[in-house]
């Protein structure tokens, strides 16, 4: 009997053999050095090794598949401009195997679904593309042509092309990205969900309502020159660690850094520069003046908490706001102050978890300091209220004039290295109406103007088999979404499941009643093209696009480009329905650009502009104080605090990465900052809640959510005791995204509240 599709999506639940350390307080140094030479060892052939070292973010160069933290714009070194998860990203991506049909004849999808995702990742990079027909157990092999076929007959026989999903991952190129909503608006619908509606979906949505662009205001420059650094529900040390040297300079010009989260992550406390010997033997620099332990979703409330003594402090007559701003370039001051009144700092600062002492210390730097840039992800995200998140860190920015100028501003801290390109570029299931009008000028057919499918709405409309072809390019969706078993059910519901991937992933053995596997080529490779060697291009964290060319021969000779499979399906599907010559694009990328330079705003001279070794900026109207929202101002918000309430026995969770993992993907078994090694089936918890419940160290227990009356479980955790609030807890993703629930999501921006998680922690009986 076949496996059901919600054990094929669940990580299976043996343990490991967990060893336990004291967490780290210093983080990279001779660590990460001997954790990136092990891994390119281990992972990649030497020779490979070496010259992916020497290219890897270089001018020229190709972009690091793994996070967007932008890259120095003038010198950058050239033994190592690359953190220890970009090598991560490289040793996955350049492995020194493939899989191909004999694999796959060996091994059944059934038996797949039973290894970990670590072993399944590492199994090898995909070598040709791959069919699983109707009540078949293994997948086999497929012509090219034949796999285009067979997804065009499908969508070709929906009842409406609003019965296909079309899913985006963050690292595909701004070229593949383009044609491939392109397409899709073609086909006729503009169900376009991507990654981004899991992660900053709500950074989006509140900074276009406050400040009229979706994001950050602030350049590596600023960072450096900036007096304040707010760091919040952010852990640069594992998951953009090329960030903290930017932190460093900023130190070393005399700013001061903040870091708020509920755990005391090794990144914000020291850093060691790898390539300085005298940090090495010296210990490096601290990095955070304060830490502040908020309890998990206390954000709000401490950033209210700080805002009432400002104003305290402004009505005194201490001068802290920046009222020349706030006159000039601001709307809704007065009704901000009258509904911040309505607010009780004492109780403020009590929901917020965090101490009187704590809290006047920050207080203090946030008074006397007026070049303040707020960084954040996903710990401010992914929360019901997590629009009301993001907009109260704008509100405290206005109040000090820190947007639009030198050394502040807002920074949502993105993490797949180009999921900021692909919203430039058209992925958006409610894309703005200018834009779709540009491409009905200039292709000749009118886009749909119904807003598409979100990642959520997509899930759902799969279960209710409202959806019946989902298409991903890139990721591992069902990996990275939330409420595990109904997400596997709503993909076991397709007619036909596709991904184009360059290695296994889970998301592969929970399928359709049809599946395909397309491999594409790497950030790393080569692609060859009948015009040559193609370029194509990456926007980062902070709206610079610049060029990615890869520089390894492909591992297989049967795949294609992330740019050729769009064209190729468009192709099969649309026939002479099209208007537009997807051959073309196959062919030569720079047409693509000509097109996005006509399309898109800011690409003008775009195959010109992309020459520029470092790139060019994107315009954004927050660096000049020219704010782009419908009352022509920066606008200040009313927001309120979470209003819910745990019970006795509950405690709040929230779902993070362990070091040896980069969203969905899994480098290793250790994480070694927290002093975990060789698992990832645990639970920290706070030793007065272990005491509450009679548990100790390397217990095992199941934990439970409900939500709305529905009970969801997931099973088999080891305790380990942690330096966290009371009353909350953490767990790794995506073990623990089968308890996060579907319609628990951000207001307005539809994120999943994946970062409090209302679970309750039972001893497993033996």
């Amino acid at each position: 009997m076949s496996t059901s599709p919600t054990d094929k999506s669940k990580t299976p639940e043996a343990f490991s053999n967990l060893k336990i350390t004291k967490p780290a307080t210093n983080s990279v140094g001779f660590g990460s050095i001997k954790s990136s030479v092990s891994q390119a060892l281990k992972y990649m052939k030497p020779k490979n090794a070496l010259k992916l070292s020497l290219k890897i973010n270089q001018k020229e160069g190709f972009d690091c598949p793994g996070c967007a933290w932008p890259d120095p714009e003038d010198e950058r070194s050239t033994i190592g401009e690359y953190c220890e998860n970009g090598i991560k990203a490289i040793a996955e991506e350049a492995q020194n195997k493939t899989i191909n049909r004999a694999f796959f004849a060996k091994h059944s999808v059934d038996e797949l679904s039973t290894w970990s995702d670590f072993k399944i990742g590492k199994s090898g990079r995909l070598a040709e593309p791959l069919f699983l027909s109707e009540g078949a157990t293994h997948y086999k092999p497929i012509g090219w042509d034949d796999a285009f076929n067979k997804i065009a007959s499908h969508l070709n026989t929906l009842d409406n092309p609003d019965e296909a999903v079309f899913y985006t991952s963050g690292r595909t190129t701004n070229e593949a990205a383009f044609l491939y909503q392109l397409f899709v608006r073609e086909f006729g619908t503009a169900n376009l969900p991507d990654c981004s509606n899991m992660c900053h979906e709500a950074s989006g949505s509140a900074l276009n309502e406050t400040l009229g662009i979706g994001k950050g205001s602030v350049t590596l420059d600023d960072l450096y020159k900036a007096e304040l650094v707010m760091v919040i529900g952010q852990n640069p040390a594992t998951n953009h660690p090329r960030m903290l040297s930017a932190l460093e300079k900023c130190k070393q010009n005399g700013g001061k850094i903040i870091a708020v989260n509920p755990l005391p992550e090794a990144g914000l406390i020291k850093f060691t520069d790898p390539q300085s010997p005298v940090k090495l033997l010296t210990g490096g620099t601290q990095i955070s003046d304060v830490y502040v332990p908020v309890t998990i979703n206390g954000d709000v409330a401490f950033i209210k908490a700080l805002l009432l003594k400002m104003l305290e402090k402004e009505e005194q007559g201490e001068h802290v706001f920046d009222t020349a701003f706030i006159n000039e370039f601001t709307q809704g001051y007065d009704a901000f102050i009258t509904d911040l009144k309505t607010y009780n700092f004492d109780s403020c600062l009590e929901a917020s978890g965090v101490s009187r002492e704590t809290f006047n210390a920050v207080l203090n730097l946030v008074l006397n300091k007026n070049k303040i840039i707020i960084c954040w992800a996903m710990g401010l995200t992914q929360h019901e209220n997590a629009v009301d998140n993001i907009r109260e860190l704008v509100n405290l920015l206005l109040l000090k004039g820190s947007i639009g100028k030198e050394g502040a501003g807002t920074c949502p801290v993105r993490g797949h290295s180009n999921v900021q390109g692909d919203r430039t570029v058209g992925i958006w299931e409610s894309a703005p109406q200018a834009f779709l009008d540009k491409i009905e000028n200039k292709y000749g057919f009118k886009p749909t103007t119904k807003h598409g499918y979100s990642v959520i709405e997509a899930i759902k409309a799969m279960y209710e088999k409202k959806a019946k072809v989902f298409f991903g390019l890139g990721g591992n969706f069902i990996s990275a979404v939330p409420d595990t078993n109904y997400a596997a059910q709503g993909m076991a519901n397709c007619n036909l499941t596709v991904h184009v991937s360059t290695k296994l992933n889970r998301s592969h053995l929970v399928t359709g009643k049809e599946a395909l596997i397309l491999p594409c080529l790497g950030r790393t490779e080569k692609d060859y093209q009948k015009t040559g060697v193609q370029t194509q291009s990456v926007e980062n964290s902070m709206g610079i696009v610049s060029s990615t060319k890869g520089v390894l021969e492909p591992c297989s000779d049967a795949l294609l480009s992330e740019v050729a499979v769009v064209c190729g399906v468009a192709n099969a599907t649309l026939k002479e329905r099209t208007k537009i010559n997807w051959s073309a694009y196959k062919n030569d990328y720079n047409l693509v650009r000509d097109d996005i330079a006509e399309v898109v705003d800011g690409f003008t001279d775009y195959n010109k502009k992309l020459k520029q070794p470092a790139g060019f900026y994107l315009p954004n109207g927050a660096r000049e104080r020219q704010f782009k929202t419908k009352t022509g101002k920066a606008n200040f918000t009313c927001n309120t605090l979470p209003k819910w309430k745990l019970k006795d026995d509950e405690l709040i969770m929230m779902t993070i990465r362990s070091h040896d993992q980069f969203n969905t993907t899994i480098y290793g078994l250790n994480d070694r900052y927290r002093g975990v090694f060789n698992e990832r089936r645990v639970v920290f918890m706070n030793r007065d809640d272990m005491k509450l419940r009679h548990l100790k160290e390397h217990d095992v227990v199941n934990l439970k959510s409900e939500y709305n009356g529905i009970i969801r479980e997931a099973n088999n955790f080891k305790v380990v005791g942690y330096d966290i609030p009371k009353n909350c807890c953490a767990t790794y993703f995506p073990e623990t995204n089968i308890l996060v629930p579907l319609d628990s999501f951000a207001h307005t921006a539809k994120t999943p509240a994946s970062k409090s998680v209302r679970v309750k922690v039972e001893k497993r009986p033996k």
